[in-house]
Order: structure tokens, then C-alpha cells, then sequence
């Protein structure tokens, strides 16, 4: 009971921290921000119950039991085989109650598929602004919308908070396939071991390249070559999402740099969405019946959520090829990774742009 008295004293304090940091931000509506997310986090602290115990309470159910004693095999694979730093992350669970863990809102100019950056303390500057309520997300992108801006608003159902706290298991997960998870599980960990603030690409490429080879490795030590197949297949479907989404954003941008009328802009718009609908429906059909980006693409396809697919799997290349040079070994991977981070922007790009 006392180390748990600490360990919320610990919590408690870090999200004061964040407070005090967002009360010397000038804005109002930036206090209010940091206060819903401070609130949104305090929630999932103090609701977190030990998987451990959920697995000996009698209560829990056997999928829910299964499904708990695999994220704990997950979780000694991710320490011993990939040296990933588990500590106490996902070694609690959280029943948040709702469909999604937050809900991110993005924003670009009705003519660009930049997206707007908003800036945080610890994460740096990144695409989104999160609530951890939809009203509030709704609300602000309704403002947005108001302003003239381009705006989507989506759920995520799992995030990191980069070690600031030990990150749980959370309710709107647990529909996943074990692998998913075990991928999951390996993708927000890789976050806490390498992480340039301000620059998605290279976090979500490293991180990518962690779980990709996590997965491979934890699926053949577990002798599930069946599974590999469709972790495999998963993959290249979303790549080939990511590949369609990304040659039509080029046409968008292409779009936007003609010198027409705005009228002429916003038909040559539509033109597109509908194109890329099409697009879509002839993708889906090579599928065997998957339909999993249907509901992605029954949302108006505007700028801003076009910037949600960014290319974010950029440098994956580049760190596969740097995971072959340390011969497989992870904590070498990770020490080549922060050397990478502490170099200047310049002699980083030099090395990324070749991939």
C-alpha cells in the first residue's frame, strides 16, 4: 500500500508540473487544454488495476484472463529479447469507458496539405491537438472549421506518454488479435528509447522498424509461422493504403500550386476526393472482402485529413539497414539511433535523405 501511496504521490506531482508549466503559457484556452489533459491522465492513473491480480480474481473473464496473460508474455519478451524498457509499462490495466483513449483533431488551409503543428512541452511540436473527451475535440475543431481551416477529427486508442508515465494496458484495445497487441505493445515502447521532439517521420520510422522486427522475432519464437502470413498481409495492406493516400496528396498539392481561380480550386478539389473514392473501390476489391479503411474513407477526404496518412514509415529503410549493420543486436540499434538524434538537423538529414 505505501509503494502505491508513492507511486500516485509521483504522478500526482509530474501532472502539477504540467499545470504549472501550462499556467506560465499566455493563452487561456492553452491552460484549459493542459487541464482536460492533465485531468484526462490523472483518470488513467488512479484507474489502473494490476493485470496480475485481474488474472488470479475469479471475477475476470477467461477471454479477458487469456488475453491478460499474453500481454504479460508480450511484455517479458519485449525485456529479455528486444531490451526494451518495460519497467512497470503495461503491467496494468484500465477500463476507460469509452471507444477511443483520446481524440485528435487536425487542421490545414483549405488550399494545402501542410498540416498545422502545435507545439507541447516534453512531446514537442506535432500535427495534432488531443482530448480526452470527443466534445472537447469536437468542440475545437468546430472553432477551427469557423477560422477556415480544413479539419478532421479522429480517435486513437493507444498513445505513449514517453516515460513520463508508466503507460497501461487500456480498454480500447483489447478487440485486437495478440499480435496486433504484441506490435502495439513493442511500437510505443521504441518511443521511450529514441524520440526527436518535433519530428513525427522520424519517431514513427523508428518506432515502426522496432515493432516490425519485434513482431517477426516474438512470432517465431512462438512458432507461429501461420500468423506471420497475416501480420504480412496486414502490412502490406496498409502500405498499400498509405502509398494510395500519398500519390493523390501529391495531386492535392499540385492542385493547390496552380495559378486558377479559388472557384476553380475548390471543383478540382471535389474532382479529386471523388477520384480518390474510386481509387479506393478498385484497392478494396484485390482484398478478398477487407473492408477496414471504409470507414476512413466515408469522411470528406480534406486536407487535413489527408495529412493524418503522413509518410511516416519514410525512414524505415534506413533503419532496417542500420539494424543490419549492428548484426540484430538492440541495444547497439538503440546507441546508433540516439547518436542519430544528437547530431544537428543538418548532418541528420544528410544521412535520412538517402533513403
Amino acid at each position: 500500500m505505501n509503494l502505491e501511496i508513492a507511486i500516485s504521490k509521483s504522478n500526482l506531482i509530474k501532472l502539477i508540473v504540467l499545470l504549472v508549466i501550462s499556467a506560465f503559457l499566455l493563452s487561456c484556452e492553452t491552460v484549459g487544454y493542459y487541464s482536460q489533459a492533465a485531468r484526462g491522465q490523472l483518470a488513467i492513473v488512479f484507474g489502473r488495476e494490476e493485470i496480475q491480480q485481474l488474472i488470479s480474481d475469479a471475477e475476470t473473464s477467461e477471454k479477458l484472463r487469456n488475453k491478460f496473460a499474453e500481454v504479460l508474455q508480450i511484455r517479458e519478451f519485449a525485456a529479455t529479447e528486444l531490451d526494451l524498457p518495460v519497467a512497470n509499462n503495461y503491467s496494468t490495466y484500465v477500463d476507460v469507458s469509452r471507444d477511443h483513449a483520446v481524440w485528435n483533431v487536425f487542421a490545414a488551409p483549405e488550399f494545402s496539405t501542410d498540416p498545422i503543428n502545435w507545439c507541447y512541452p516534453i512531446a514537442g511540436c506535432v500535427t495534432y491537438r488531443g482530448y480526452f473527451n470527443e466534445a472537447g475535440a469536437l468542440n475545437y475543431a468546430a472553432q477551427l472549421e469557423g477560422e477556415g481551416f480544413d479539419v478532421y477529427t479522429g480517435g486513437v486508442d493507444a498513445y505513449s506518454t514517453l516515460g513520463w508515465f508508466d503507460d497501461s494496458l487500456l480498454s480500447t484495445v483489447m478487440s485486437r488479435a495478440n499480435y496486433q497487441l504484441a506490435g502495439l505493445i513493442f511500437h510505443e515502447l521504441a518511443h521511450q528509447v529514441v524520440y526527436l521532439p518535433g519530428d513525427t517521420t522520424f519517431n514513427e520510422s523508428f518506432a515502426t522498424a522496432v515493432e516490425r522486427e519485434g513482431l517477426r522475432r516474438w512470432l517465431q519464437a512462438n512458432d507461429r509461422t501461420d500468423t506471420i502470413a497475416i501480420a504480412e498481409r496486414d502490412r502490406i495492406r496498409q502500405q498499400q493504403f498509405i502509398d494510395l493516400v500519398t500519390e493523390f496528396r501529391n495531386q492535392f498539392t499540385e492542385l493547390y500550386e496552380l495559378e486558377i481561380s479559388v472557384e476553380r480550386k475548390r471543383e478540382e478539389k471535389t474532382v479529386l476526393q471523388i477520384r480518390l473514392r474510386e481509387e479506393y473501390e478498385i484497392l478494396k476489391a484485390s482484398w478478398d472482402g477487407y473492408s477496414g479503411y471504409d470507414s476512413w474513407f466515408s469522411r470528406s477526404l480534406n486536407n487535413a485529413q489527408l495529412s493524418t496518412v503522413g509518410s511516416y514509415n519514410d525512414y524505415v529503410l534506413f533503419f532496417n539497414n542500420l539494424l543490419d549493420k549492428v548484426d540484430g543486436v538492440m541495444p547497439d540499434f538503440y546507441a546508433e539511433a540516439q547518436r542519430i538524434v544528437a547530431l544537428s538537423e543538418e548532418e541528420r538529414n544528410s544521412l535520412l535523405e538517402k533513403y
